[in-house]
C-alpha cells in the first residue's frame, strides 16, 4: 500500500509537542511559563474554556471572508504574531526567521522591542505587514532615534508596552537559576541601554510619543476601563488588552474577561487588539466576538518557530486559519462583522 504524503504537522498540539522535544528545558520553561504561581497564566486559559459558542444552522457558509484591517493596514485575516523577546532561544535566526514564517502565512507580525536583530534586518526578511512594539529601554533621545529607524524601515504602527514597570518574577527561570537576559546576549542586536527606564514612565511619555512619531500609536498592557478611557481621550488609536500572557502581574484578570468592558468604554474611538492564552481557532472567534479587531498569538507561533523554523510558523497559521474558517462555518457566520457578543455564552 502506498503511504499518503502530506504536511509534516497536521494539528497545533502536535507542533507544541515537537517544540518541547527539541528545546532545552530552560528555553521551554522561559517560553511556556508565567509569573510566580502562574495563576494568571492558567486563568487566561480557563476563562477562554468557560465561554461557549452558539451554534447556528441552515446558513449558506460556502464563502467565508476573513479580510479585515488594523489602523488602515489591510490584513488577510484578523490574527497577528504577538511581540516576543528572546526568539534567539528558540531558533538561531530568531525574529528574522519569525518574519519569514509570518510572511509566508500572510500574517501581521508585531516585532518586539526586545528583538535580538536590527529592525532593518527583520523588515528585509518580511513579506507580510509589520508593526512595532516599543519597550522604552532608554531615554527619549534613544527612543526617538529607534523610532526614526522603525519608520524608515516601513513599519506601519507602534505600540508602547506599559505593563513592565518591573520585570515579573518568573519562578520557573528563578528556580532553574536561568537568566533569559544573559542568554539573549548571543543575538546580534543588544537590548536598549537601560531596561529599567520603564519604571519611570507616565502618561506624559505617551503624549511625548504621539508627538515624536508619525506612526499611529497604541498602548499595550491596558486591563482597566479608566486606563482605556484616558488613553483614547488622549488620542491613542489602538488599545491592546493584555496581561502579558500571565508573565507579569500574577493574580490579575484574564484578558478575555477584561475585554468586554474595555470595548464598551472605548466605544469605537480606537481599535482593539487582545492577547493572553489564545491558542486555537475557537479562541480567536471568541476574542473577535467580544469586540477585538485582531487577536494576537504568542506561544502558538513560538512553538512553530522552535519545531520547524519559518516553515513551522507558516504551518501554525495555516492550521489556525482552517480552524477559524471551520468554527465560523459551524456557528453560521460568514463575515467578521457577524461575530457579535451574543454569539458567546458563559458556561460552568
Amino acid at each position: 500500500m502506498t503511504e499518503l504524503s502530506g504536511p509534516r504537522f497536521v494539528t497545533l498540539p502536535e507542533i507544541r509537542r515537537a517544540a518541547k522535544q527539541r528545546l532545552p528545558r530552560e528555553a521551554w520553561n522561559f517560553g511556556d511559563g508565567g509569573a510566580e504561581t502562574e495563576r494568571t497564566l492558567r486563568r487566561n486559559r480557563r476563562h477562554l474554556d468557560r465561554l461557549a459558542i452558539q451554534q447556528n444552522v441552515l446558513v449558506d457558509v460556502r464563502a467565508i471572508d476573513l479580510r479585515t484591517s488594523l489602523l488602515g493596514v489591510p490584513l488577510a485575516w484578523p490574527v497577528a504574531v504577538a511581540p516576543m523577546g528572546g526568539l534567539v532561544l528558540f531558533h538561531p535566526e530568531g525574529d528574522v526567521e519569525m518574519a519569514r514564517g509570518a510572511g509566508r502565512a500572510d500574517t501581521l507580525q508585531w516585532l518586539s522591542g526586545a528583538t535580538g536583530w536590527p529592525v532593518e534586518d527583520v523588515a528585509k526578511a518580511a513579506s507580510g505587514p509589520l508593526m512595532f512594539q516599543l519597550y522604552h529601554h532608554g531615554d527619549r533621545g534613544w527612543v526617538a532615534e529607534l523610532l526614526a529607524r522603525v519608520e524608515a524601515s516601513g513599519y506601519k504602527a507602534v505600540a508602547l508596552t506599559v505593563d513592565v514597570q518591573l520585570y515579573g518574577r518568573r519562578e520557573r527561570d528563578i528556580l532553574a537559576r536561568f537568566s533569559p537576559r544573559k542568554a539573549m546576549e548571543i543575538a546580534p542586536n543588544p537590548r536598549g541601554p537601560n531596561p529599567e527606564y520603564q519604571a519611570r514612565l507616565t502618561w506624559a511619555d505617551v503624549e511625548w510619543l504621539m508627538k515624536t512619531t508619525k506612526l499611529p500609536v497604541g498602548i499595550k498592557g491596558i486591563m482597566t476601563v479608566p486606563d482605556a478611557r484616558r488613553a483614547v481621550d488622549m488620542g491613542v488609536r489602538l488599545i491592546w488588552v493584555s496581561n502579558h500572557g500571565g508573565r507579569q502581574l500574577d493574580h490579575t484578570q484574564s484578558s478575555i474577561e477584561a475585554l468586554p468592558p474595555i470595548v464598551d468604554a472605548v466605544a469605537g474611538r480606537a481599535e482593539i487588539v487582545v492577547d493572553g492564552g489564545f491558542s486555537r481557532g475557537t479562541d480567536v472567534v471568541k476574542g473577535l466576538a467580544r469586540g477585538a479587531k485582531v487577536v494576537a498569538l504568542g506561544r502558538t507561533a513560538l512553538w512553530g518557530l522552535a519545531a520547524d523554523g519559518a516553515a513551522g510558523v507558516a504551518r501554525v497559521f495555516e492550521i489556525l486559519r482552517d480552524e477559524i474558517r471551520t468554527t465560523m462555518g459551524l456557528c453560521g457566520r460568514t463575515r467578521l462583522a457577524d461575530l457579535s457578543p451574543d454569539l458567546i455564552v458563559r458556561v460552568d
